[in-house]
């Protein structure tokens, strides 16, 4: 496993950052990303949805300690809880989350008296090593 060095990016949850966050993702690594910089947009959309724009968030980009990469959103407000959603077939929204499970390893959040931080980690090869029941 080689050494990365971790991507921050402190950032308002604005529809521009989206682009932007997808773009600096990819260049970091180097190389494309489409699983990766699909779950960029999808938790970064989830803070401009449910806690509105501008809110500040810190976006990291990091080795998780098996080796996969691990992406985490933490924003402002730990009552904002995520769910796990079933939309029916012509519902306009709803359908991040499953994304975001049908393409990563695993993925969770964790709360704390200052916010939350939504996670999820991707294998190399990213959505080709998924585990069994991968939502935590």
């Amino acid at each position: 496993m080689t050494t990365e060095r971790p991507l921050v990016l402190d950032l308002l949850a604005l529809p521009k950052a989206v682009p932007e966050a997808r773009r600096a993702v990819r260049d970091h690594l180097g190389e494309p990303c489409p699983e990766l910089q699909l779950c960029v947009s999808e938790l970064l959309a989830n803070v401009i949805r449910h806690l509105g724009e501008g809110t500040p968030v810190t976006l990291r980009l990091t080795r998780a300690p098996n080796g996969d990469r691990r992406l985490e959103v933490t924003d402002p407000d730990p009552h904002a809880w995520l769910v796990l959603r079933h939309p029916a077939t012509d519902d306009e929204t709803g359908r991040g989350l499953l994304l975001l499970d049908a393409v990563t390893a695993r993925w969770g959040v964790t709360q704390n008296a200052r916010g939350k931080t939504v996670w999820c980690e991707l294998s190399d090869g990213f959505g080709s090593h998924r585990r069994p029941n991968g939502h935590l």
